[in-house]
């Protein structure tokens, strides 16, 4: 009997018997040989078809995935005879294969079924057909073996740009967040933030077990946001767009002022966009986190402000002295002899100017009241 090793990588992995009996696949599925093998593990999202295998060719072969056989492989195994059929699915099955799924409702040879049961590897029917049954499977996949992180800071859905205020402790994440909420925006995870990877190169995040909806505020205590607000004041998931991280004010540090320059922070091999805001009082931290996200939607749109301000900047620095606009006077300007088309005003003479000599001060001398009256 074919000893199967498990995997030895520290990925999520599921076994078999939990693939085919989550209620997320939505496969008519069954097992007709090799129950022995049920708690096999799977670590990998992807399904592999093994036709090749059935040749002797097993390179790039990976055991700990699903090995999916359809209606080409099947007609290969019809066209070798009895001795010949048993001796390719033999070779297959020595591989310490985690599982094989038979699709469109085939009834495997009855080479398939006696290897299956010698070495205790499971072989699935599937009633769909292979295009169906593939993605089916690589939608539980992605779900169940996603890679997985705990992140300590709060998720904010502003203006649909997934925003994570991450700081230390006390430093008014929560307070932050649920500024944010009062101006509208959507609560997603606070204090602890289940994240997971989805390719290509995105990371979602959604709050953790009895903690969803759910904040904290200092002086006030725990808080349910959907109580108070409703529900369009959460969001279950969100991506993760754009990290701000809040510290307090260093007065020794220098903080970026012109924005050329973009930080990231890395969650799971992910790099995303980060800032890094200094938190001191008379900020207003729940509009710089706005204005923060709006950015982030120009960038997205392929804009960068601050560095199209930069760029503008250094081309009016290089232009020569000869290129640069000269300023025309008045005389200059076309039509600057012609006579004036409007008339010339006439000060009446209480508000004529009073000349003022040399030795005399500029101050207007005193009303005379006695003239005055």
């Amino acid at each position: 009997m074919t000893v199967y090793d498990p995997p030895t990588s520290d990925a999520p992995t599921i076994s078999v018997k939990e693939v085919l009996d989550d209620p997320g696949l939505d496969l008519d599925v069954s097992v007709v040989a090799g129950h022995g093998g049920l708690d096999r593990l799977i670590d990998h999202p992807r399904i592999q078809k093994s036709g090749l295998c059935l040749v002797g060719h097993t390179h790039g072969l990976v055991p700990s995935r699903i090995q999916v056989l359809g209606e080409t492989e099947l007609s290969f195994c019809e066209t070798l005879d009895e001795e010949g059929r048993r001796r390719a699915v033999r070779h297959m099955y020595e591989q310490k294969l985690a599982c094989v799924l038979v699709t469109r409702g085939v009834d495997p040879p009855q080479a398939f079924r006696d290897e299956a049961k010698r070495t205790d590897t499971p072989l699935v029917v599937c009633i769909q057909r292979s295009s169906l049954a593939i993605t089916a499977l690589h939608t539980l996949l992605d779900e169940r073996l996603a890679p997985r992180r705990r992140v300590h800071g709060v998720l904010v859905d502003v203006f649909e740009v997934g925003v994570l205020l991450v700081g230390s402790s006390g430093i008014g994440k929560s307070e932050c967040a649920l500024e944010l909420v009062m101006r509208g925006h959507r609560l997603v995870a606070d204090d602890v933030i289940e994240c997971d990877y989805r390719p290509p190169g995105m990371v979602f995040g959604e709050p953790a077990g009895v903690l969803r909806h759910h904040i904290e505020v200092r002086g006030l205590g725990i808080i349910n946001i959907k109580d108070l607000y409703g529900v369009t004041a959460i969001r279950e998931r969100k991506r993760v767009d754009l990290v701000v991280e809040l510290e307090f004010w260093n007065e020794e540090r220098s903080y970026d002022r012109l924005g050329i320059d973009d930080r990231y922070y890395e969650i799971l091999g992910v790099p995303i966009r980060e800032h890094v805001v200094p938190v001191r009082p008379g900020r207003n931290m729940s509009s710089i986190i706005e204005i923060a996200a709006r950015q982030e939607l120009l960038r997205q749109a392929g804009h960068h402000p601050s560095r199209e301000f930069i760029d503008r900047l250094e081309a009016g620095m290089a232009r020569p002295r000869s290129e640069l606009p000269v300023p025309q006077l008045p005389s200059d300007r076309p039509g600057a002899g012609s006579p004036p088309t409007h008339k010339p005003v006439r000060m009446p003479p209480h508000r004529a100017p009073i000349p003022v000599t040399a030795n005399e001060s500029a101050v207007p001398p005193p009303v005379d009241r006695k003239r005055g009256s």
